[in-house]
């Protein structure tokens, strides 16, 4: 069915169908003699959280800013809820949210007022009051935006985002210096827009909150998808059967591993971060009983255990930097990104 066709409900949206609401489909974007995007394709769905990882300079940026209608594609087919988003902007434009790290706003403006005049450019806007709420701000409804801090600026945007009930949400780094708290709201929020049946696409380098809100990822290099799936999906790729805990530095690796049995082997991969790795066929419950039993009979607090692969860590293998994996440089359970985080700008990354 053509787009132009396609049913709508009484506010003139896509009513939910078999057609995903993003499209990328062999997208190739270049900059002179450089290619940002070779021949990239995908898609999301309705009702699904969509995030897209990769190093700076792999074209998450360019192939986003050309979903948006922002960057004209040299080949290949985008759609976005059935149109095209370079041709069909204006139609476009009242049915996606667009959340940049950067810019944007009135910088004299509190968020009330910036707030209240983004909700007059669409006919059934959310309630501008609410959406103050929601995001933490009415406490600083007056205070003009270059004033906020930049956790403050970034859930401004959120907002600004979502203020006229977009059917497809852009998100680019929407918790990037937001504290604590503030990332837990914005991650609950986030969260709840895909609840609500949207459509969100996320870029990030936060891979902690990857891994704990995508239904699906993407990772791209070089401008190629080089893995997609569930974030359990992509774990369960690069899994060695490994065991790795963290207790006190400097314990003696070659006890535990002659407790455990011939064949076992415990590496500290950094001052009291360790990886058991059981015989081949050794049932892996059997050795955490036995790890947790010889840590305890010498007085050693057992911190971290897991017996899978994080995110972070699997991305870093599919990438291809498998020596941060090995050495212990991934931090997947603190949350600290990944490379150096850049700003988002109407450039290319």
């Amino acid at each position: 069915m053509d787009a132009a066709t396609r049913p709508t409900d009484d506010r003139g949206r896509a009513v939910p169908g078999d057609s995903p609401a993003v499209v990328c489909e062999g997208a190739v974007v270049r900059y002179g003699s450089t290619v940002a995007v070779d021949g990239l394709s995908f898609t999301a769905e309705r009702g699904e959280l969509v995030a897209l990882l990769g190093p700076n300079g792999a074209g998450k940026t360019s192939t986003v800013e050309a979903l948006e209608g922002f960057r004209s594609p040299e080949s290949g087919t985008l759609r976005v809820l059935g149109l095209d988003p370079r041709h069909d902007r204006a139609a476009l434009v009242r049915r996606t949210g667009v959340m940049l790290q950067q810019g944007g706003v009135y910088p004299t403006l509190g968020p009330g007022q910036v707030l209240h005049l983004f909700a007059r450019y669409y006919d059934h806007p959310e309630d501008p009051e609410d959406l103050l709420d929601l995001v933490g701000l009415t406490r600083v409804r007056r205070t003009p935006w270059r004033r906020l801090s930049g956790g403050e600026q970034q859930r401004l945007s959120l907002a600004l985002a979502l203020v006229g009930r977009p059917e497809v949400l852009f998100l680019d780094e929407p918790t990037a210096g937001v504290d604590p708290e503030g990332r837990l709201a914005v991650r609950a929020l986030v969260a709840a827009q895909r609840d609500r049946g949207r459509c969100v696409l996320l870029t990030t380098h936060e891979l902690t909150e990857a891994e704990r809100l995508a239904d699906r990822v993407l990772i791209i290099d070089r401008g190629r998808l080089v893995a997609e799936g569930t974030p359990a999906e992509l774990t369960r790729r690069v899994a060695d059967g490994a065991v790795r805990f963290t207790t006190d530095p400097g314990i003696d690796s070659a006890a535990l591993a002659g407790e455990l049995g011939a064949g076992t082997s415990v590496v500290e991969d950094a001052p009291g971060s360790y990886r058991l790795i059981p015989p081949e066929g050794a049932a892996v419950p059997d050795a955490v009983a036995a790890l947790t039993g010889w840590l305890a009979a010498r007085g050693h607090a057992l911190g971290d255990l897991r017996t899978g692969r994080t995110l972070e860590e699997a991305y870093l293998a599919l990438t291809g930097d498998r020596d941060a994996v090995g050495s212990g440089t991934a931090t997947g359970t603190t949350g600290t990104p990944v490379g150096r985080r850049a700003r988002r700008t109407r450039g290319r990354r």
